[in-house]
């Protein structure tokens, strides 16, 4: 079973890869992750201690987010703007949309009874965006910088990939062999066995890499102004995904350091070239600052042991991006 994306020329000009994340569709993906127990050295310690701390109301977000089905889609806007302006644009779901959301739902998988009166009653609406926003702050919040960080990377993968090869390699090497792409179709296996047939008509695919997806695409194609196609972000094959792990900041009051004095100056315009090219190349990077390319590459492998830099390698190029902790260290400095 086989869920296919028809592409014209004008499809072709409007696909895009995401900019980011959408902070609470991520978040309903996680929420499927945490009720698993699959991929321990990845997610084992982000799943314990997320447990650990969730609120009682959490059952709430978790009843209509189950590990296996659907999720309404009033709990994942994708539109503008931080999780304060999501959660607001939740709450403010018309009704008659909250209703057709939920039937839909029902008609696939059963509901808890409290859900049936979403649609009537306003403030068990107002007590499932506040169990939203409590389980945002538990589950994801903590961890944003890395799930940014790894999203970042993928992102600079796809530059290059349309740099080199333009649409078709992007599609391509989305997801192999899950997504494929056989012109003028992009045809994507669902964990779901979905079948079906999306011809775009000239409104293109939105890309969106995801952390949490990690063992197949998703798609929603009646989202507006065009489809998504949510894929899981690319991870360096040798070295296998990161575990996901809380940041940690720096204490309150601390001062930053030059940067030079704090990681050397070769090393401290490594950092700064990789943050002025993320997605460069050890080559690339090696010319820009006029150094061998063994010394690039060892002063990368410092920075991302740091965690200040995200390295993926995809066939024989290593691909540097800054993660946020990177950049706030260079504001800060």
């Amino acid at each position: 079973m086989v869920y296919r994306f028809h592409f014209t020329s004008a499809d072709l000009a409007r696909t895009r890869v995401a900019e980011a994340a959408p902070p609470l569709g991520e978040l309903s993906i996680a929420l499927r992750v945490l009720q698993d127990r699959n991929q321990d050295l990845r997610f084992g310690a982000w799943r314990r201690q997320v447990r650990a701390r969730l609120a009682p109301r959490a059952r709430m977000v978790l009843d209509l987010t189950p590990m296996h089905g659907w999720a309404p889609a009033f709990m994942s806007p994708s539109g503008p703007g931080g999780v304060p302006e999501l959660l607001e644009q939740v709450a403010g779901t018309p009704r008659t949309h909250l209703r057709a959301d939920l039937a839909v739902i029902a008609r696939r998988q059963g509901l808890p009874a409290w859900a049936h009166r979403l649609g009537e009653d306003p403030d068990l609406l107002r007590q499932l965006v506040g169990a939203l926003g409590e389980i945002h702050a538990t589950v994801l919040a903590p961890y944003w910088p890395q799930v940014t960080a790894c999203l970042a990377a993928d992102r600079a993968l796809r530059a290059r990939q349309m740099l080199h090869g333009g649409v078709e390699r992007l599609l391509s090497g989305l997801y192999p062999p899950r997504i494929r792409w056989r012109a003028p179709v992009l045809e994507v296996d669902l964990m779901s066995g979905l079948d079906g047939d999306v011809h775009l008509q000239s409104r293109g695919l939105l890309l969106m890499p995801s952390m949490f997806a990690t063992q197949a695409p998703l798609v929603d194609p009646d989202v507006e102004p065009q489809p998504i196609l949510t894929y899981p972000a690319h991870h360096d094959p040798a070295t296998g995904p990161t575990p996901l792990l809380a940041a940690r900041p720096p204490a309150d009051g601390t001062p930053a350091a030059p940067l030079s004095a704090l990681l050397g100056r070769t090393r401290a315009a490594v950092l700064h070239a990789i943050t002025q090219r993320p997605g460069c190349t050890t080559g690339e990077l090696a010319d820009a600052l006029g150094i061998g390319p063994s010394s690039a590459s060892q002063h990368a492998t410092v920075l991302r042991e740091a965690g200040l830099i995200t390295t993926l390698r995809h066939r024989n190029t290593a691909l540097h991006t800054p993660t946020p902790a990177a950049l706030a260290l260079l504001e800060r400095a």
